[in-house]
C-alpha cells in the first residue's frame, strides 16, 4: 500500500514550485510510492530528476498561458488525482522582506508577493481543477501558512506575506465550493507545512527550537498523511501537517 491509498491506484500527479525545498521533497516521495503512476514535476527553470517516473515540465506562475498549457501537459494521458501547489515567496534579497511596521510596506513588493501567492494559484485552480478526476477521490492542495489564519494573528507585522495567505484561504475556500458542484468526490484545501528548514525561512528560524523545525522531507511526508486522511467533506478547509483544523 502506497502513500496515498485512498487515492486511485496508478495516480496521476502534479506539484507546482518543484524546484522549491518543500516540493522537491513531494516529487521525490512521490516518485517512490508504486501507487504512482507519473509525477509532473513543475517549476520555473525545470531540472532533471532520476527515474522514468518524474516528467519535468516549466511553468511561470505570472503567465497564465503557461499554466494553460501545463494543465493540458499533465492530462495528456489522464486526468489529475492529486495537484499540490508548493510554490511561494516571503522574501526576495533586500527588495522584498517581511515587514515589521506598516511604515515598511512596499507597493511593489506588496503586489508582486500578491502575484506569487494569490493570482498565481488562482490561476492554478482556474486550469488544474476542471482536469482533476471526476469519478474518484481528487485532491487540490495549496501550502498556505499559520501567519495567514486572521484569528490566530495576534503579534502582526509581515503584512504582505499574511495578507496574501489570508488571501489564499479565502480562494481555497470560495473553489472549493464551486468544485463540489460539478465534482463531488474532490478536496480543496489549504495545509499550513509548519516551520521547514528552507531557502524561504532559513533568515527567520535562528531562535526556533531544533524539535520544531522539520526537513522539508518531514513536511512533505506529514502533509501526504493529511492529505490521504481528508475526505470530501473536509473540502474548503485550512489543514496543519498534524491534520489539525486550523481557524481561518
Amino acid at each position: 500500500m502506497g502513500i496515498l491509498s485512498s487515492l486511485r491506484p496508478a495516480s496521476n500527479v502534479a506539484v507546482i514550485g518543484a524546484s522549491g525545498g518543500i516540493g522537491r521533497a513531494f516529487v521525490e516521495l512521490l516518485a517512490e510510492d508504486a501507487s504512482i503512476r507519473e509525477v509532473h514535476a513543475f517549476s520555473r527553470t525545470p531540472d532533471e530528476w532520476p527515474g522514468p517516473k518524474v516528467r519535468s515540465h516549466r511553468l511561470d506562475l505570472t503567465d497564465e498561458f503557461s499554466i494553460e498549457t501545463a494543465a493540458a501537459a499533465a492530462t495528456a494521458e489522464a486526468p489529475l488525482d492529486l495537484v499540490i501547489v508548493a510554490s511561494g515567496i516571503l522574501h526576495r534579497g533586500d527588495r522584498i522582506r517581511p515587514e515589521k511596521t506598516m511604515r515598511e510596506l512596499d507597493p511593489e513588493s506588496l503586489t508582486e508577493v500578491l502575484a506569487v501567492n494569490l493570482v498565481g494559484p488562482a490561476l492554478l485552480a482556474k486550469h488544474f481543477l476542471p482536469v482533476l478526476r471526476r469519478d474518484h477521490k481528487a485532491v487540490f492542495a495549496a501550502l498556505s501558512a499559520r501567519v495567514g489564519s486572521i484569528s490566530d494573528n495576534r503579534l502582526g507585522g509581515w503584512a504582505a506575506y499574511r495578507t496574501s495567505k489570508a488571501a489564499l484561504n479565502m480562494l481555497v475556500r470560495t473553489v472549493a465550493i464551486e468544485q463540489t458542484r460539478s465534482a463531488p468526490e474532490s478536496v480543496v484545501v489549504a495545509l499550513h507545512p509548519g516551520t521547514v528548514d528552507t531557502a524561504l525561512s532559513q533568515p527567520f528560524t535562528r531562535r526556533t527550537p531544533q524539535s520544531q523545525l522539520f526537513t522539508p522531507a518531514m513536511s512533505a511526508s506529514k502533509m501526504l498523511g493529511v492529505i490521504d486522511a481528508l475526505s470530501p467533506e473536509q473540502t474548503g478547509g485550512f489543514f496543519a501537517y498534524d491534520g489539525s483544523s486550523i481557524e481561518f
